[in-house]
């Protein structure tokens, strides 16, 4: 594989997986990481580019051979914001050429003169480098603000949590984008499409040593389109990002695992997850109840009851309580009927 680049990389799928140079993530995950950046970053990536185009400006068009490293610098200030970005911290980057892609170009004066010359294909080149650069933060927030959008007006309020219940609920967004299409995208038809190279490639497992697996090489040229590759075969397979309703953070919900809070430590606290405080909170609503959460309310009272006592610690009640909605959620998706539930209570 070649060594990427910021507008040119690949990456590979498999089972389920996409592996980012050495490391696998489940498909979504690189999705929800990017739908939790901080708008300040990207502020700040913009703010590092309009400098870095005034540069870049002046060497095109006066050709000044001293601008050179100057505009390398400014170039650099934002390659140190976006090489951290999650995606690019784990992508093998050719940063060696990237951080010194002006001065390696003036060393060959062949592409140094066909860089400023007006219809070559080096000229072509270096000013498409720079509209894609100048678009990025953009085109990045553009898929926060539709993905965020999309996950919250239809897939929020969904009771099911899988391929089939994320299918239909993109097929009423799909409707509706395509009816609002001319409001919002004059005459062009609202898809969701890009050009990506693939091919069909053997690799090892990353973690069962010696077994081959069938994987799919990918290359992108913006980050863009390989999030919305990875948003959407997330959902193709029963994955989707969804946000917390304690904390507010997305997190990924994998393959039909239905729960609205996530397992990072809750906000104001030192060891309680989001997870956690919201058991607690779910067996004080009853309305409209079903079988499995009855259940689990009788459990968590009784549970209540035993901490109130002195028989288990707060620790040990955090964990059976948490336990006892793994199992309400199982019961909720059909995976044990509610007779099992009941009888595994019982052991509770």
């Amino acid at each position: 594989m070649s060594m990427n680049t910021f507008d040119k990389f690949s990456v590979m799928f498999w089972a389920g997986n996409v592996m980012i140079g050495g490391k696998t993530l489940p498909l979504g995950q690189t999705t929800t990481d990017i739908l939790n950046l901080d708008g300040q970053v990207l502020t700040e990536i913009e703010k590092r580019i309009s400098v870095f185009q005034v540069e870049i400006r002046e060497l095109l068009e006066q050709k000044n051979n001293s601008a050179v490293f100057p505009a390398q610098e400014k170039l650099n200030a934002v390659w140190d914001v976006v090489f951290t970005l999650p995606f690019y911290r784990d992508l093998p980057m050719d940063e060696r050429s990237s951080r010194n892609l002006f001065p390696m170009l003036l060393s060959d004066k062949k592409k140094w003169n066909e860089v400023f010359t007006e219809g070559t294909e080096g000229n072509r080149m270096m000013r498409e480098f720079v509209s894609r650069l100048e678009y990025f933060p953009e085109s990045l927030r553009n898929f926060i603000g539709q993905v965020s959008g999309m996950l919250e007006l239809y897939f929020e309020q969904l009771t099911r949590r899988n391929s089939a219940a994320y299918a239909a609920a993109y097929s009423k967004y799909f409707r509706d984008m395509a009816s609002a299409g001319p409001l919002f995208f004059g005459d062009m038809i609202f898809e969701q499409s890009f050009s990506v190279q693939v091919k069909f490639t053997p690799m090892r497992h990353p973690a069962k040593n010696g077994k081959n697996i069938l994987a799919e090489q990918a290359e992108f040229s913006a980050l863009s389109h390989f999030l919305y590759t990875d948003f959407y075969r997330g959902l193709i397979i029963g994955n989707a990002p969804r946000r917390c309703h304690n904390c507010g953070r997305f997190f990924l919900l994998n393959r039909g695992y239905n729960t609205c809070y996530c397992n990072n430590i809750a906000p104001g606290e030192t060891l309680k997850t989001c997870r956690k405080i919201g058991a607690h909170r779910k067996a004080q609503d009853l309305s409209g109840a079903t079988p499995a959460q009855l259940e689990y309310r009788k459990v968590y009272n009784r549970l209540k009851t035993r901490k109130s006592r002195g028989n288990i610690n707060t620790d040990e009640w955090n964990a059976t309580v948490a336990k006892a909605l793994d199992l309400k959620d199982r019961a909720e998706r059909g995976e044990i009927d509610d007779a099992e539930l009941k009888r595994l209570y019982e052991q509770f």
